[in-house]
């Protein structure tokens, strides 16, 4: 594939791969499979970062750390679900590579997204690649209307209230430099769901280069959504948080 021959020159970048995992014993060994299979040629590690999953996630890693190696597989757990911003901010911690892609473990993104996000920042320099569901060429496949009126009507009134520059808030898949990761994390004060959002917003205010790529987003097979009522209301209270401190 033409976006595969792309990345076999690597110009000296490692990229860390923080996958924050919760009961996703199911799509976690189908999800490293696809990394090693389509980033033969690029230099990256995976960081797991399990919040105390009952499902047996953890015990499906250790298995895969056999192959693949754990240099190459960190499976950095903890005790209990303490919130998708600390999740990623425990990963950073282990990160060696100088890039970081943050994504979700259920398969909704194709690990490809990685060489199309490297291939934009190559191009532009950018200090963000983000993916968004929001413009020409993307889309989400498998969300009945309600679900997908939800997050677009969310989208649109974060976007007329807080004029990000970007067209996809609670976008999952971004490329970051990690310099740029470490400083806007530490910015941040959420730790749930608006994490996304408050992390772009921020970076926006910030100056960073951003830079967007089209995706389409695939509703998860196995398992069950981590999105909930309470994660809807969670998001009320922070564009209002936002709107206020940015």
């Amino acid at each position: 594939m033409a976006a595969e021959e792309e990345v076999k020159s690597k110009g000296g970048n490692k990229y860390s791969l923080i996958v924050p995992t919760y009961n996703e014993r199911l799509n976690i060994a189908l999800l490293i499979y696809l990394f090693f299979k389509h980033l033969r040629d690029v230099d990256f590690e995976i960081i797991i970062v399990d919040d105390g999953s009952p499902d047996g996630t953890q015990d499906v890693v250790k298995q895969i750390q056999g192959v693949y190696g754990e240099d190459r597989i960190l499976l950095r757990a903890r005790p209990k679900k303490l919130g998708l911003g600390t999740a990623y901010a425990h990963g950073l911690k282990h990160a060696s590579g100088n890039f970081v892609v943050i994504m979700d473990a259920d398969l909704s993104h194709h690990t490809l997204l990685c060489i199309i996000c490297n291939r934009k920042q190559r191009e532009t320099g950018a200090s963000i690649v983000t993916g968004t569901r929001y413009v020409r060429g993307g889309g989400v496949h498998g969300w009945n209307l309600m679900r997908k009126l939800t997050s677009r009507g969310a989208n649109v009134l974060a976007h007329t209230l807080l004029w990000p520059g970007v067209s996809d808030l609670t976008g999952s898949f971004r490329l970051y430099r990690k310099s740029v990761l470490q400083n806007l994390i530490e910015s941040c004060i959420s730790k749930g769901y608006v994490f996304q959002m408050e992390m772009i917003v921020r970076a926006s205010r910030k100056g960073y280069h951003i830079e967007e790529v089209p995706i389409t987003f695939v509703d998860r097979v196995f398992g069950s959504s981590k999105l909930g009522g309470s994660e809807i209301v969670e998001y009320q209270k922070g564009l209002a948080f936002l709107l206020g401190t940015t």
